[in-house]
């Protein structure tokens, strides 16, 4: 076949799609013989094919099922919304109410108005150089906060745990002892049912005073206890550092600062001579706790100076407080008339550990 014929039969063959060029001859006879059968109306329009459902509820119309699922949508959405936010809420008493005393406290961001707020656990509260917040928890007690305090909620279920990380705060606690606790850079602090003043610095130095009851304060099992009218500074790294009552001598104050937290070894034997000098019968507050502070070979000259003061009750040991046998220092601080040291060795347990335990 040449190309003509090629070219001829190419065009016939688009008679068939689009009827264009020259058909076969067996095609137009087929056109005739069918020709009587041609369907000249137009073509019927049929309705939309809706696939067969599987489940029940889609066999509704559409128009009723798409709101439907919509409006359950939501309903998820809306449910679960609330769910999230009420487990991200405190319960009944399970915050501090905060209120204004002066200035602009603020919770987070938000500043605390006359209408006060509340600080829920997690939460940090904090005043400025011009403001003075209040903060008041039912069957635990009150905290007033100083200018330029900054103060967090950390726990609020058996054990109410606060940290401070600068600044002044003045607390009233009436909750059992052992239920209240504030943390410092330099110490913990655990109320046994007291009022007392709390100051953190800038380095995290601590300087705590007690007006009512007493006060526990420790660092990895360094303790100190602080009747009213006695006080006690703590430092980082170090922990909290000898009670004393406030109107002793500035001699005594000073040997005994510099004893806790600046002395070298030298130093701190002659400071520890100017205390002994310097005390008087209520700082056997100070003595007995210098018992497990000065080095072994200083010790008995502590004891025999506490002993002028407040004779060791029946049945402790001079070899065994010497020793510094827990059960025999514990009696004779029971003797000194602050307060029965039993109440911080049961709730000792309760606070020691991790914060988000007490969750």
């Amino acid at each position: 076949m040449n190309r003509k014929e090629g070219t001829e039969k190419d065009l016939r063959k688009d008679y068939l799609w689009d009827r264009s060029g020259e058909p076969d001859p067996e095609v137009r006879q087929l056109e005739s013989l069918l020709g009587q059968y041609r369907h000249d109306r137009p073509a019927p329009i049929f309705p939309a094919l809706i696939p067969a459902k599987r489940w029940t509820f889609l066999r509704w119309p559409i128009r009723i099922a798409i709101p439907i699922a919509a409006a359950a949508l939501v309903a998820i959405g809306v449910t679960g919304f609330f769910l999230y936010e009420n487990a991200h809420q405190p319960g009944p008493g399970a915050s501090w109410s905060v209120a204004r005393l002066a200035g602009t406290p603020r919770i987070g961001r938000r500043a605390v108005n006359d209408k006060g707020g509340s600080l829920a656990v997690g939460q940090l509260v904090v005043t400025d150089a011009q403001s003075r917040a209040q903060l008041k928890a039912e069957n635990v007690g009150q905290i007033e906060m100083e200018p330029d305090t900054r103060l967090r909620l950390l726990t609020m279920g058996a054990l109410k745990r606060v940290a401070l990380d600068r600044g002044t705060i003045h607390a009233f606690i009436w909750s059992p002892p052992g239920e209240f606790v504030v943390d410092t850079p330099s110490a913990t602090t655990v109320d046994l049912g007291c009022a007392y003043t709390l100051h953190v610095d800038d380095s995290g130095a601590g300087t705590l005073r007690t007006t009512l009851g007493w006060v526990g304060f420790k660092l990895n099992g360094h303790e100190s206890f602080i009747p009213a009218g006695a006080a006690c500074s703590t430092r980082p790294h170090v922990g909290p550092g000898t009670p004393y009552f406030e109107d002793a001598s500035q001699d005594f104050r000073s040997a005994l600062a510099r004893f806790d937290f600046e002395d070298s070894a030298q130093q701190r034997a002659q400071d520890l001579e100017i205390i002994l000098a310097q005390a008087r019968k209520r700082d056997a507050l100070t003595l007995w706790h210098l018992l497990g502070r000065v080095e072994e070979d200083q010790r008995a000259r502590v004891y025999d100076r506490l002993a002028q003061f407040a004779p060791p009750p029946a049945g402790v040991s001079r070899d065994e407080a010497l020793r510094l046998d827990q059960h025999m220092l514990d009696q004779w601080w029971n003797s000194l008339g602050f307060d029965e040291i039993s109440v911080w060795r049961h709730w000792e347990h309760s606070w020691s550990g991790d914060p988000e335990r007490d969750k």
